[in-house]
């Protein structure tokens, strides 16, 4: 069985800039998730004590916390950010984070890949950076993805670094690949390797009008994905709950996509 995260926007935006992501806690917990995603985007007040906080109450639950935050790691001149970088680790120790994500950007080519290994040194022990799979085609190519772990294997890395993955993982969304027009089974198959948590929706509609929506239960390329990536790799719930049976229709999908 997989592990899943319930993403707290799944309990719709508008709901959790007005509760607060604490007021939910609860809820994912009772619907059987192992994690819950907080989103920078919906939060008024980030700062280290807020984060503590809410981190030491998901913990209390019996879940580990995720941090996501809409920030690139590489800005549009394929410059990397340091500054987002280390203020997103920062923000994910503060909260006990297990993954700590952010948008890939603007990378090209091997574009600072040495120097990201060097922050992420610095960093130190931490929560484990990932990079998610947008829905613009400025970091949510496939190219870009490929291009960018093969940079991090051939950088230098520290003889004193027993960690054989490259130093950074990815977030892989099944349904942001619709929006940016790649393939998400080959997607799934060429990046594999690096992928360390995963986000599920389908997407219905086109063009603009486009919206995630929740998978059926025998939604094809969901299966399809799952069985290309890592099996142990955390699932996490991005599409929205039904308003009216929130926690009914949490527990129904937690169960589901633990044994998809």
């Amino acid at each position: 069985m997989a592990e899943v995260a319930i993403v707290a926007s799944a309990f719709g935006a508008d709901v959790i800039r007005r509760d607060g992501h604490a007021a939910w806690i609860g809820t994912a917990q009772r619907a059987g998730a192992s994690a819950f995603e907080v989103r920078r985007e919906l939060m008024g007040d980030a700062g280290a004590a807020a984060l503590q906080a809410l981190g030491t109450a998901i913990a209390r639950a019996g879940l580990w916390p995720v941090w996501s935050t809409p920030d690139t790691l590489y800005d549009a001149q394929g410059q990397l950010d340091e500054a987002a970088l280390r203020h997103a680790i920062a923000c994910g120790r503060a909260l006990g984070a297990r993954f700590v994500k952010l948008q890939l950007g603007g990378f090209a080519g091997d574009a600072c890949a040495e120097r990201l290994c060097a922050v992420l040194a610095e960093a130190g022990d931490g929560p484990r950076v990932v990079v998610e799979n947008g829905q613009l085609k400025e970091g949510g190519s496939l190219a870009q993805f490929a291009a960018l772990f093969d940079a991090l294997t051939d950088a230098p890395r520290s003889a004193n670094d027993p960690d054989p993955r490259p130093p950074i993982g990815m977030t892989f969304d099944i349904g942001n690949w619709r929006w940016s027009g790649e393939p998400p089974l080959v997607a799934a198959a060429v990046l594999s390797p690096y992928v360390e948590y995963i986000h599920c929706k389908a997407v219905v509609g086109e063009g603009a009008r486009r919206f995630a929506a929740a998978p059926a239960a025998d939604d094809a390329l969901c299966r399809a994905a799952f069985a290309l990536l890592p099996p142990d790799a955390p699932r996490g719930i991005e599409f929205p709950f039904d308003p009216a049976r929130v926690a009914a229709d949490a527990a129904r999908h937690v169960e589901w996509l633990a044994g998809a």
